[in-house]
């Protein structure tokens, strides 16, 4: 159970002031009779931007990203599937074109890390999540963090990079209250007037921002293939332009509805609030902490408490306790790129009617050579029924002839 985890783990504060500023260590392997499962390697990238490699099994994923196998499949490389976006309690499972994620509230997984176009993705995704904070930034908060001792730790605070534990206040910072008496958020995480984004949020932005340019730069490519190759096709008609262009417009169809896809994917995710409250994980966590934090300091019959606590665990449903997501910064970074995927959509929907138009151009002067062979056709059938006329009465002159000559020589040779 994910409440009674924490409580023998210690208090939060403790957990995260422990952090150091040195590279992640992958957990060590651990050995049993029998393995849950095929074991597959991982790239993971912390919240500072650390990456380790870690082989790990598919059950082990499931229990500690709290997925169902058929989540995993999607990120499966050997199996085709469209893209999507999965907001589940403690992770958001992101499919999108050639990238293929599982993100928490403090580490993205990758599978197909050792693919040649992940390889941009996984850089900018480090140096995206390490940027974003630095230790070096001044940020400021208008009231006091919800826990007050993390990061205080005078040894920690001597030290100049500390990005794991600065990351992790940032998150915890970054939660927005709401005021009783006034109903506005008070505790914000604030750098040069810009409030940071949550983990998980920079590292959806990294994810869609690398899928928009990716279907970006194809549309671009077939853009500058297909103009030209459409305008030699109407100057010149041979089976070689039409056979380039027959691949062009495949291309364009194929790239269409994957482009199509991710729109709908993200309009989805607009269109449901539920769905955009599944992926604020950070948020889930902080109030998870608080709410089991306040339990344990108001609880009178500690029994009653634990089984309370593992019902609501069992439940994996925040929302059953509480948990109101404000979704409007996700709302923003979804519409932008909707915006960005939409007009990419429209870009290929004005080349597919560019083509269109190219076939019935064909078509029209197809038909114009195919009435003007019908023309000479015409003429020519005319011309021939001319000159067998002109033959019957020619060889009908000379039989004529020829029995009057026949006929002549017969009557004097009588006489």
């Amino acid at each position: 159970m994910e409440t009674r985890r924490s409580e023998a783990e210690g208090p939060l504060s403790t957990r995260v002031a422990a952090v150091d500023d040195a590279p992640p260590t992958p957990p060590a392997p651990t050995t049993g009779r029998r393995k849950a499962g095929p074991v597959r390697e991982w790239l993971v990238v912390s919240a500072s931007g650390w990456s380790y490699q870690e082989e790990v099994g598919k059950h082990s994923i499931m229990r500690r990203m709290g997925l169902p196998s058929r989540d995993l499949r999607v990120l499966d490389t050997l199996l085709s599937y469209p893209s999507t976006i999965l907001g589940r309690e403690r992770a958001v499972v992101i499919k999108l074109e050639h990238i293929r994620v599982i993100v928490t509230a403090t580490e993205v997984l990758i599978p197909n890390f050792r693919d040649p176009l992940v390889a941009a993705f996984v850089q900018d995704l480090k140096s995206r999540v390490s940027t974003s904070i630095s230790p070096q930034q001044d940020v400021s908060t208008s009231r006091s963090p919800p826990f007050p001792d993390v990061c205080v730790s005078p040894t920690q605070t001597a030290r100049d990079s500390s990005n794991d534990c600065m990351t992790l206040q940032t998150l915890m910072s970054a939660h927005d209250r709401q005021e009783p008496s006034t109903g506005v958020k008070t505790d914000e995480v604030v750098y040069m007037g810009t409030k940071v984004l949550p983990f998980e949020f920079r590292a959806l932005e990294v994810c869609l921002e690398s899928a928009c340019k990716f279907l970006e730069s194809e549309a671009s490519e077939l853009e500058k293939e297909a103009y030209p190759t459409l305008d030699e096709l109407t100057s010149q008609i041979n089976s070689l332009n039409l056979e380039r262009v027959r691949q062009i417009k495949n291309h364009l169809v194929a790239l269409s509805v994957r482009v199509q896809k991710v729109r709908d994917e993200i309009e989805h995710l607009l269109d449901d609030d539920m769905d955009m409250a599944e992926m604020h994980l950070t948020e889930k966590l902080l109030h998870q902490s608080e709410r089991g934090s306040s339990k344990l300091e108001n609880s009178v019959e500690p029994d009653k408490e634990s089984d309370e606590l593992e019902s609501d665990a069992a439940n994996g449903k925040e929302n059953a306790g509480g948990f109101d997501a404000d979704i409007h910064e996700l709302e923003m970074l979804l519409e932008a790129y909707f915006m960005q995927v939409d007009g990419t959509l429209r870009k290929l929907s004005t080349l597919r009617d560019y083509v269109d138009d190219t076939e019935d151009y064909i078509n029209i002067m197809l038909d114009d050579k195919q009435n003007h062979l019908l023309q000479m056709g015409v003429i020519l059938s005319m011309a021939t029924i001319l000159i067998t006329v002109g033959i019957l009465v020619t060889g009908g002159s000379i039989i004529l002839f020829i029995i009057a000559i026949w006929w002549g020589r017969r009557s004097g040779i009588l006489q």
